[in-house]
């Protein structure tokens, strides 16, 4: 009898957090076999679906039912630095029962421990060395490894684990190239059922189809991203369309309704003038007024009922055109005029052994493109400009004001909420204008008051570049680590016309090709070891 294909299904789900604020609200829910897409606006509940789907979550209504094991790759995997590579892919009591055995031990438990997994370590090795890591031991630890490394070595666990159903949450933030082309090809070989929540526009071409989440409700278009964003082009252009024809009813209506009105008045003082006059007979007039009554009371009713039958199809029109709220970013307006010093690093060594041998200049609003691959150092030397890392030895002299934006959004206290937050870093500020200016950044009303702890990734950069912008003195230098890892489609393209637009000194640690090069980049530098000038054409080309 074959196994039961895996499924998740989702009946009436509802979720709301401990402060009340409610995630979902009666999700109705199935996905099969194939690449799913989970697409939506931050705040939209992706994360905490995906959470609820793993069981890391309880629903507060409603149930999940899952055919198959899961297996769940977070948005933010934090493993224990002191964990041995071996624990992180849950391979260790095996391993420590096969070299047992090896060892001349053959107790009935050894046995029992390794069961069918006689290949393990092997099998561990493959998995590792097609995800890239095949330099990390099987001894190592994961203090020893980069953010990314962690990254693929939890996707690794999965792999091995061979669950069912795989559930992946933004898995190629903080990736490289090198890392991503790994993991793509990861998940180009897997077959079941994969549910991945992702903005990055190179995996959701990969998909078999997009779900997109709105409103605690899921829209299904088939096909890849590209395929979506068509559909999706296509039925705004149709609901445009509807909103016109919908206007022009109930302009019509109206006129008609107020039309109507004027006959009735009009019949009204003609059968009153008749009747003054002696015309007709007082029987006969009060017959005919009655008679227009009646006739006008059904066609004012008639159009009444019209007008309000086509408001409610303008309404239904106008609510099937989207209207997503972006975050607009006004960044500060501080020009940096061609020539002015910004930034000089001579003979620098970094807190973690990379190296700028001789001397680089930043001068005037130039916009630096600072990649390499996961561990090189480009968060190290960031922090080193930010002043927060000491180097080991030469200097970092910066010039003007400047802000740094960390990969991991750690310049927020969770136990504050989004007001508050921003107030420590304005304390000058009226409590109006930072409202004010939160709501550009779609915090409005009681959402700036919420925890930052309660926020999810994309609202979390938000409520960040929020202080960041609000702080004096207002920045001639920014520096940003991977700032479109949490954004959603939307909010990455409001973020590259804002910076697009800023008149100050840039710069940005990244692997998001697109986004880089829209930012009009007048420099690459390439940290690998060494600090060096490189070309979009090399990076591109995986260095």
């Amino acid at each position: 009898m074959s196994a039961p294909t895996a499924r998740i299904t989702c009946s009436s789900l509802s979720f709301s957090w401990p402060d009340g604020s409610r995630a979902l609200d009666g999700l109705q829910l199935s996905v099969g076999p194939g690449r799913t897409g989970l697409i939506g606006l931050n705040g939209a509940g992706k994360s905490t679906l995906l959470r609820l789907m793993a069981g890391e979550l309880r629903p507060t209504a409603g149930r999940i039912t899952v055919t198959g094991d899961i297996g769940h790759l977070p948005q933010n995997l934090v493993l224990d630095t002191g964990l041995r590579v071996d624990a992180a892919l849950g391979i260790a009591p095996v391993r420590a029962a096969l070299h047992a055995i090896e060892a001349g031990d053959t107790s009935e438990e050894r046995f029992a421990a390794v069961g069918d997994a006689w290949d393990v370590e092997e099998r561990a090795r493959a998995t590792l060395d097609g995800l890239g890591l095949g330099h990390i031991g099987l001894d190592r630890t994961v203090g020893e490894m980069s953010g990314g490394e962690c990254v693929l070595l939890g996707l690794a666990a999965l792999l091995l684990a061979r669950p069912g159903v795989l559930l992946l949450d933004e898995p190629t933030n903080n990736l490289d190239l090198y890392a991503r082309r790994r993991l793509l090809a990861a998940l180009d070989a897997w077959h079941g059922v994969l549910v991945v929540a992702s903005h990055d526009r190179e995996l959701l071409e990969r998909v078999d189809r997009i779900a997109d989440l709105r409103d605690s409700a899921v829209t299904w278009y088939g096909g890849n991203l590209t395929a979506y964003e068509e559909a999706l082009a296509a039925e705004q252009e149709a609901a445009e369309r509807m909103v016109r024809v919908a206007e022009a009813d109930v302009r019509r209506q109206k006129r008609e309704l107020a039309e109507a009105q004027v006959k009735s008045a009009r019949r009204r003082r003609y059968g009153q003038k008749l009747f003054e006059q002696g015309s007709v007979p007082k029987i006969a007039a009060s017959a005919r007024a009655r008679s227009a009554q009646e006739s006008a009371g059904k066609q004012r009713l008639l159009h009444t009922n019209r007008l309000a039958g086509a408001r409610e199809r303008l309404d239904e029109a106008v609510e099937a055109v989207r209207d997503d709220d972006e975050i607009r970013v006004e960044l500060p307006r501080t020009r940096v005029h061609p020539g002015q010093d910004v930034l000089v690093l001579q003979d620098l060594e970094l807190a973690h052994g990379a190296r700028v041998r001789g001397r680089y200049e930043l001068r005037g609003p130039e916009r630096v493109a600072l990649v390499g691959r996961n561990g090189a150092g480009k968060t190290t030397l960031l922090r080193t400009l930010a002043g927060e890392l000491a180097p080991v030895s030469g200097e970092a002299v910066v010039s003007v004001p400047l802000r740094f934006l960390p990969q991991r959004l750690d310049v927020l206290d969770d136990g504050l909420s989004v007001v508050e937050n921003v107030a420590r870093f304005a304390p000058d500020a009226t409590g109006n204008h930072i409202r004010a200016r939160l709501a550009r950044f779609l915090f409005k009303g009681a959402r700036a008051d919420r925890a930052a702890g309660t926020l999810s990734g994309g609202e979390r950069f938000r409520a960040a570049l929020a202080a960041l912008l609000l702080a004096e003195p207002a920045p001639r230098l920014l520096l940003l680590d991977e700032p479109t890892n949490n954004l959603d489609l939307a909010s990455v393209r409001r973020l590259t016309a804002a910076l697009a637009a800023y008149e100050g000194a840039l710069v940005v640690a990244g692997h998001d090709l697109p986004f880089l090069e829209s930012l009009g980049i007048t420099r690459w530098l390439l940290l690998d070891g060494e600090l060096r000038e490189t070309t979009a054409e090399e990076v591109r080309a995986g260095f």
